[in-house]
């Protein structure tokens, strides 16, 4: 993938990690355009490569009566107000054939969910609307099996792939990343990491997933000294009204300077080439 071929990203000259960052699905304009605005400030602060994320539905959910959405074109158009108020791209989530063309028309990245990302026909679909194509790595498979997920999106004409490590299923109600899985996934195409839907913990008795919210930096830190290429977060305001994926949220709050450390990782990771 090549990062400059993503329409309105910046900073791509500074040698930072790039950074998909947002809430996990779009409840409302106000508070899309609010952690947009937030985000944007501190990663132009730190020159950090920036991709606004945010899921115009949700259709993987534990209960039926799991929210999944507040509509697709509502939540589409907001995800392209952010694009045009803040001059940055933007990714969403994919979930069926249709969802490619549709997404494509309002943002920047197609991401194929975990869950789905041996479907072919759902990632072909994603690779023939030109779009960069963000495989997330199956929390079922090896870091070796996702370049056959890479060779549907260049055998379909686009270059423009990156695959997302959100850590291994380990047990029955937890996630473990296994760092040896980027530089293994490196040979294919550019790596993110995943921090915060690593720290997942699925499953649970309630039918609501829970997570680790305390290891994100943890998890974030060892990312960058393993040489991931980007890093993937969640963010809110109030992790505790988010309406998916609250318990494994990192709060707005505390997001400078988690990219700070992270900066400050990368550019002694730089030195040591």
């Amino acid at each position: 993938m090549n990062l400059d071929k993503i329409p309105q990203i910046k900073h791509t000259n500074s040698d930072n990690f790039f950074l998909l960052c947002g809430p996990c699905a779009i409840e409302g304009e106000d508070m899309a355009m609010r952690i947009a605005e937030r985000i944007v400030e501190i990663t132009d602060k730190l020159k950090i490569p920036y991709i606004f994320k945010g899921s115009f539905k949700k259709a993987n959910r534990s209960r039926v009566d799991s929210f999944s959405g507040i509509g697709d074109e509502k939540a589409l158009k907001i995800l392209r107000k952010v694009s045009e108020t803040f001059n940055v791209p933007t990714v969403t989530d994919i979930h069926e054939v249709t969802d490619a063309a549709m997404a494509a028309e309002y943002v920047d990245v197609l991401q194929i969910p975990a869950f789905l990302v041996r479907q072919t026909d759902l990632v072909v679909a994603a690779a023939n609307t030109g779009k960069v194509v963000n495989l997330k790595k199956g929390q079922f498979m090896s870091p070796e099996s996702m370049q056959h997920a890479v060779t549907k999106v260049t055998d379909s004409g686009n270059e423009q792939v990156v695959i997302t490590d959100r850590g291994t299923m380990f047990g029955y109600k937890d996630m473990i990343v296994d760092f040896r899985g980027i530089p293994t996934m490196k040979a294919y195409a550019p790596v993110v990491l995943d921090v915060t839907h690593s720290l997942q913990q699925p499953n649970q008795t309630s039918g609501i997933t829970g997570g680790r919210p305390d290891m994100i930096e943890t998890i974030a830190r060892a990312g960058i000294v393993t040489g991931a290429d980007g890093i993937f977060m969640e963010t809110h305001y109030d992790p505790s009204i988010a309406k998916s994926d609250g318990a494994n949220m990192l709060h707005l709050d505390h997001l400078e300077k988690l990219l700070t450390n992270l900066v400050a990782i990368r550019k002694t990771v730089n030195s040591l080439k």
